[in-house]
């Protein structure tokens, strides 16, 4: 049930994730200052953010069961506490292996914390109004390219790769001193141990919400991480594509969540689902069509991040209420879903891009309306 407390509790978790969201992404735009910072090669530093993803998928959902089996808060406290204890790792020892460390620890922190979160809020708002609650969190994701990406762009050039770890982290630890002076304690959850294998494989309406992600985000990697390549091999304008691409992300992430928080609860989430995965779909045949020009491109990038972004966080309420006996396990499974398909994409990515652009259009194309065909077999006990 809401209460009129969730409004600021909405609000300090929309801070502590756009401040975590900031340190997990800002290695890809920084990939460059943190390589000279650290004087390794760039391959090693892309393997590290591999690592980074392989950690999360394999241990995050066992930290985030814990919100399942302690409680909501002390589930949140956990991802916040592994949180920093990378960033302290790294600023106490700052060298290339503890800036891994803070990297996986970074995103175990915010893999146990987000399913938790969510978990917290579908506890209190009724599943037809939750797409506007769980949409204010989310617009922290967006935020943190938006907002955060210049502020850190601005310490590293003052004060070095290592200062957005002291000033985030910092930030993070007052946040969570505020957090857990504020934030009610909720009683534990059952005394069993929730079973995460027998949990998520013995329900057909969980394996059906982990097909969908995992479809789904391994269309959307697949354009991820080629997009900027074609661009770049067809323009010349690697610069120019890349402050394009920078700016049409976070703008259409923000705008995509603008459309759930005002659409999605009225169209129904299954509905908003097929919306953005047909909508995404027709994004992705439109990048080489429109791409015989520049703007063209930029236009159907713009049609694309929006369309994914609408799809994902639609989702969301939907996999809060796929099991409600075990919110945090199933939120686990989903961010893991999306881990593990991310990381098969880099694998099948090269060996498609040689082949040419178009396809990798195809695949992503097949792979969204595969993730299509799972919608209809993730059956609730409530509809929205």
């Amino acid at each position: 049930m809401k209460t009129p407390a969730l409004g600021w509790q909405l609000a300090l978790f929309t801070l502590i994730r756009l401040l975590v969201s900031t340190i997990y992404r800002m290695v890809y735009p920084f990939l460059g200052a943190f390589r000279d910072g650290l004087g390794v090669p760039l391959d090693t530093l892309t393997f590290a953010v591999g690592l980074r993803s392989l950690a999360a998928a394999l241990m995050g959902p066992f930290l985030a069961a814990q919100g399942d089996l302690r409680g909501r808060k002390a589930g949140m406290l956990l991802g916040l506490f592994v949180f920093l204890l990378g960033m302290a790792a790294v600023i106490l020892w700052p060298s290339f292996a503890t800036f891994v460390l803070a990297l996986i620890l970074s995103a175990l922190g915010k893999i146990t914390f987000d399913p938790t979160m969510q978990a917290y809020i579908a506890d209190r708002v009724p599943y037809q109004r939750r797409s506007l609650a769980i949409t204010v969190t989310e617009f922290s994701w967006s935020g943190a390219f938006l907002l955060g990406m210049p502020v850190v762009g601005w310490v590293i050039a003052h004060y070095g790769w290592i200062s957005p770890f002291y000033l985030l982290g910092g930030l993070v630890l007052l946040a969570a001193v505020v957090f857990y002076v504020s934030i009610p304690a909720d009683p534990p959850r059952p005394a069993e141990r929730p079973n995460l294998l027998r949990s998520l494989l013995g329900s057909k309406a969980a394996l059906a919400a982990l097909g969908l992600t995992f479809f789904a985000c391994l269309a959307n990697e697949l354009i991820n991480l080629t997009f900027a390549v074609w661009l770049e091999e067809r323009f010349a304008l690697r610069l120019l594509a890349l402050g394009a691409t920078a700016a049409i992300l976070g703008i259409a992430e923000l705008s995509g969540e603008g459309l759930v928080a005002t659409l999605t609860d009225r169209l129904g989430k299954r509905r908003s689902i097929v919306v953005g995965l047909l909508g995404n779909c027709l994004a992705v045949v439109a990048l080489p069509l429109m791409g015989g020009s520049l703007l063209g491109a930029q236009v159907a990038l713009f049609l694309f991040y929006i369309s994914f972004e609408f799809y994902i966080v639609s989702s969301i309420p939907l996999m809060t209420e796929v099991m409600p006996q075990a919110r945090t396990t199933m939120m686990a499974g989903f961010f893991t879903s999306a881990s593990v398909s991310r990381a098969l994409a880099s694998l099948v990515v090269p060996g498609l891009f040689g082949l040419g652009f178009w396809f990798v259009v195809l695949a992503a194309v097949v792979s969204n309306l595969l993730a299509v065909a799972f919608v209809r077999s993730v059956r609730l006990t409530s509809e929205g």
